[in-house]
Formats: C-alpha cells, structure tokens, sequence
C-alpha cells in the first residue's frame, strides 16, 4: 500500500532581469573614434592598396575578352602572348595588394577589438554591485564573451571584405562605362532591385539582430540563474522553475535566430532575381551592339565579365551587412559596459590623499529593485582614523550599509561621501596611488598560483620583504614559512596545497594592507572562523584596520568593544550610536545583545 503524498510545488519561472544598458549609435562611433586613435595612417594604407587591388580586378575581364576577340580574328597565337602576360602580371601584383591589405587591416582591427575588448572587461569589473545583479551576470559573461568575440570575428573577417567588395563593384562599374555606356545602364538595371531588398533586409533584420543578442543575455542568465547553488534549489524544490526559466529563455533566443535565418534566405532569393535581370540586359545590349557593329565580340565578353564577375562582390557586400548587423547590435552591447566605466585618472584636487579621510552619511535610504526600503534615513560622521563597528540581527541591513559606505552600489536616496567625494565614484575611479577605500567580504578567494601571486594582486610590484610584513602582521607568517616553497608554494584550485579557510581569510587581509587604502569596510570578514581561530582573525583584523577610517560590520562582539563608536542596526535604523562602554552602561539593545554575548564566557 502506498501513501499519498502531496505534489511538490513548482516554483514560479525566475522573473526576467533588467539587462545592462546599450548604448547608442552616437555613443557607439564616439567610442569606435577613440579606439580608433593613432591608427589612421595604417588603416588609410590599408584602404589605398584596396583600392589598388580592386583595379587590378578590371584586368582579367579586359584580358580574356582581347583573347576572345583575337581568336574570333583569327589571328596569330602571338596576339595571345600580350594580354597573357599582362594578365599573369595583375594577378601577381593582386595577390601582394591583397596582402598587403590584410595585415594593414589585421594590424588595426586587433589593435582596435582588443582594446575595446580590454574596456569592457575592465569596466565590468568596476560595474556597481546593484546594476550586475539587477542585469544578471549572465548578461555581463553574454557581453565580455560572445559579443565581444562577435565583433572580432565580425571586424576581422567582414570588414576587409566589405571594403574590397564595395570598390571592386566600383571598378567594375567604371570598367563598364569604358566599354560603352550602355553596358552600365544596363549592368544598372539590378541596383533598384538590390537597393530595394537590401532596404527590406536592413529594416527587418536590424531589430531581430539587436533583440536577438538580447535574448541571448537573458538565456545566458537564466542559465546562470539554474547553476547557482543546486543543493539550495534542490532543497527548496525549486529546480522545476529553473528549468522552465531556462526552457523559455532559450526558445525566445531560437524563435529569433530561426526569423533572422528565414530573413536571410528571402534576402539571397531576391538578389539571385536582381542578379538574372542584370545579366539578361547586358547580353541583350552586346548583342545589340555586336550585331550593328558598335561593340566587337572581344568587348561584349569582357562587359559580360564584368557583370558576371559582380556577382560575388555584390553579395559579399550585401550580404557582410548580416555580420555587420549582428556585430553592430553586440558592439552596442559592449559599449554600453563603458559607459559607467572605471575612470583613469590620477589623483588631483578632487580626491585627496589620506589626511583627513572622514565619511559621511547623510539621509541615505536604500531599496533593491522596487521592493521596500531595506534603509530608512541613515546618518553617520565618521571621523579621519575612526573605527566604526555596526552590530544588528540578521536582516537588519548592515551588510547592505557596508557596500553603500564602500561605493560598491550607489544609494537610492541620500550621499555618501568621503571628504565630499562620493564614494561610488572613489569606487570607480583607479588612480595612481591605489584604491582609497576596500572593501573585504566573509566570501574570499583563493586564485590558481603561487601564494605571492595571490598578495601579489593588490600591490603587483610589491617586494618580498613587503609580502612578508603583509602577511606577519596577519600572523600568517609561519604557516607560510612552513609551506613545501614558502610563499612561493601553488595554491588555490588545481594547487600542490589547500589552504584552511583561516588561511585564505588572513591572506584577504594581508591583501588589505598591500593596498594601503585610506579606508577600509570589512562586512563579517572573520565571520567563518571557528572558536579556535576567531581570535587570531580578529588581531589580523585590528591590524588592517590600523591607523586608518574602518567601517566594521561585527560578526561577534569582541570585534565592537574595541571599536570607537558602535552603531546598532534595527529594521534598517540606527536605534543606538555611541562608544562602546556608554551603550553597555545604557541597557539599551547593545547592552541586552552584550549581555547575551557574555554570558558564559569569561
């Protein structure tokens, strides 16, 4: 006999994220113009043997129609010895221009896509922790990953051949004109028709493309979105909604990619039809021609040639328009990252150095998205050199406090300034004497490399007596010491040791001092540490937190009794503010959450 058992509930599909911003096709040319900088004169030769190499197209036609005419006059097989030679000639000479124009292109294209490619990486790495989670990060890895190698291949690949495309047609047309002007009008007989789909095409195609590397970042953030923590979602029952999340992001990316295919075949089918009628013409008018004796067989046969010869070009060139189209729409996409970039700049008026590094709180409200208020009208003066300790239950916003003092995420309301410089923007901005305010996290991170490689990120030229100070006043000296190469032993994924999660916090830390920021934020930075180790992390915190404004979100109370000034958080409101021995004397929420704490410690 079996038991009934209620259905398990199927959690609602993820809503659908508010994607990073796309810029515009203004903001799009003034960055291409930018990156473009000192590489005008290359691309500018680049053009020019383009140009040569399209004339030389003219040849072949122009040849093989003299050898036609001189085998319809039977003439001489040393007739043929002329336009042979100097058919061998062009194509010599073609194949360098050719290359010539490829490396000169080559050299701008991967200076120009790498550097673009080297900003949006950079500026994702400086995007605000809110505008990433409100996005998704699918969208961002969808952006720095297959948009940015979109227009790669797209600018490597697409670019030469429109440009060569788009002056042999030119050529051509010139070729046939020289003939005899009819040959032109004629040969022009398919432009309407091509000009015609080409409009219908870019029209159509234009929205699906930039709709398409859309869909794209929200079926990479719904995948994304279904990897992250499986063991919660499994446990929740959430998995049934995650995949429907999935299933519909990933059948709207294939419901566009199959109406931009359906487009393109319509947009090939019409210029086959342009193509027939252009070609009909021209072998209309040579025979008109030939027949009244105003054109010879040998130009008849290079006009067709010619035309036939356009064939490929023309459809090159329409049809780069689909790589462009697709590269346009990713380019945007790239360039929206920049646009709240990180700013290089050295240090000037405007931010100035460590003395006097005060922050300041002023009716800060915060939200995420449109839920509630998660930060009801906080005020807060800390002073230069300052150790700040926020203490709260769960929920009460202090992580979330700690990330609008670090400019990590910009308040919904209010400012928060460090000496009258908004910290978001300190957060954004890399000068040349590092960052002046950090912020460390309970979730560390330990990189593929050596130990020095690891401290090495914040200070790259740091020496090794820097690294050994760093990681002794953490007192992490001797676990280094004992390690098979000391400092420089491999670590993290794939290393020859793994390190404790002690181990990896105290190198966070060590870190923290090799950045030698004016202010540091740490948001439960030792809250892993078990009862044997808290001590040790907290002499490591009180280390990095020396001589400097600190903002300490407490994960247990021994790290506020030595804090300056402790402010309790409740509901998203400062309740209590004061030095730490007055709010124990006060029997307020601090002095019930420090008699709690003590109770049974000595």
């Amino acid at each position: 006999m079996t038991t009934p058992t209620s259905p398990a509930p199927v959690a609602p599909a993820a809503p659908a994220p508010v994607l990073l911003p796309v810029a515009t096709a203004r903001q799009t040319r003034a960055r291409l113009r930018v990156a473009l900088g000192g590489r005008w004169p290359v691309l500018w030769a680049a053009v020019a043997a383009l140009v040569v190499d399209s004339a030389l197209t003219l040849v072949g036609p122009l040849a093989i129609g003299r050898i036609t005419q001189a085998v319809t006059d039977r003439r001489t097989p040393d007739a043929l010895v002329g336009p042979v030679l100097f058919l061998t000639a062009a194509a010599v000479a073609g194949a360098l221009t050719g290359w010539a124009a490829t490396v000169l292109l080559a050299r701008v294209v991967l200076t120009v896509t790498g550097r673009l490619r080297e900003d949006a990486v950079a500026a994702a790495l400086a995007l605000p922790v809110d505008a990433v989670e409100a996005g998704g990060s699918g969208d961002l890895v969808a952006r720095v990953s297959g948009d940015a190698e979109r227009v790669s291949e797209a600018a490597s690949g697409a670019l030469g051949d429109f440009g060569a495309a788009a002056l042999t047609i030119l050529a051509a047309l010139a070729g046939l004109a020289a003939l005899d002007w009819r040959f032109a009008v004629a040969g022009l007989l398919a432009a309407p028709l091509q000009a015609h789909t080409l409009r219908w095409y870019l029209r159509t195609s234009r929205p699906l493309y930039a709709a398409g590397r859309t869909a794209e970042g929200r079926r990479a953030s719904a995948l994304l979105g279904a990897f992250t923590a499986p063991a919660t979602l499994r446990a929740l029952r959430l998995g049934p909604g995650r995949r429907a999340g999935v299933a519909d992001a990933s059948a709207e990316a294939m419901a566009y990619e199959f109406r931009a295919t359906r487009a393109a075949t319509r947009f090939y089918g019409r210029l086959n039809i342009a193509e027939f009628t252009g070609l009909a013409a021209i072998l209309l008018v040579a025979w008109a021609l030939v027949r009244t004796g105003r054109a010879d067989v040998g130009a008849a046969t290079a006009a067709a040639l010619f035309f036939v010869g356009l064939f490929d070009p023309v459809n090159t060139l329409l049809g780069t328009f689909d790589s462009v189209q697709q590269a346009a729409a990713a380019l945007a996409r790239i360039v929206g990252l920049t646009l709240n970039g990180p700013v290089d700049q050295a240090r000037s008026d405007a931010s100035p150095g460590r003395p006097g590094a005060g922050i300041a709180v002023r009716g800060v409200r915060h939200r995420y998205g449109d839920g509630p208020d998660v930060l009801h009208g906080i005020d807060l003066d800390i002073r230069p050199g300052q150790r700040l300790a926020v203490v709260g239950a769960t929920g009460s916003g202090k992580s979330t406090l700690a990330t609008l003092i670090a400019g990590t995420r910009p308040p919904s309301e209010g400012d928060v300034t460090l000496d009258g410089v908004p910290t978001g923007d300190l957060a954004r901005t890399v000068t040349d004497g590092g960052r002046r305010v950090v912020l460390v996290t309970q979730e560390h991170h330990l990189f593929p490399g050596t130990v020095a490689d690891n401290l090495r990120l914040a200070c790259r030229d740091a020496s090794r007596d820097e690294l050994d100070a760093a990681l002794a006043a953490v007192d992490a000296a001797d676990w280094t010491a004992a390690l098979p190469d000391g400092v420089d032993t491999i670590v993290g994924p794939g290393g020859e040791v793994r390190l404790t999660a002690r181990q990896v916090q105290q190198l966070a830390l060590a870190r923290v001092l090799l950045l030698d920021p004016d202010v540091v934020v740490l948001d439960e930075a030792t809250a892993e540490a078990g009862s044997d180790t808290a001590q040790t992390l907290d002499r490591a915190a009180l280390a990095v937190t020396e001589g400097r404004t600190a903002v300490v979100v407490a994960h247990r109370l021994s790290q506020a009794a030595t804090a300056d000034l402790v402010a309790v958080l409740e509901d998203g409101r400062v309740t209590e503010l004061g030095r730490p021995d007055d709010l124990r004397a006060a029997d307020g929420t601090y002095a019930r959450l420090w008699a709690s704490w003590t109770r049974g410690r000595p």
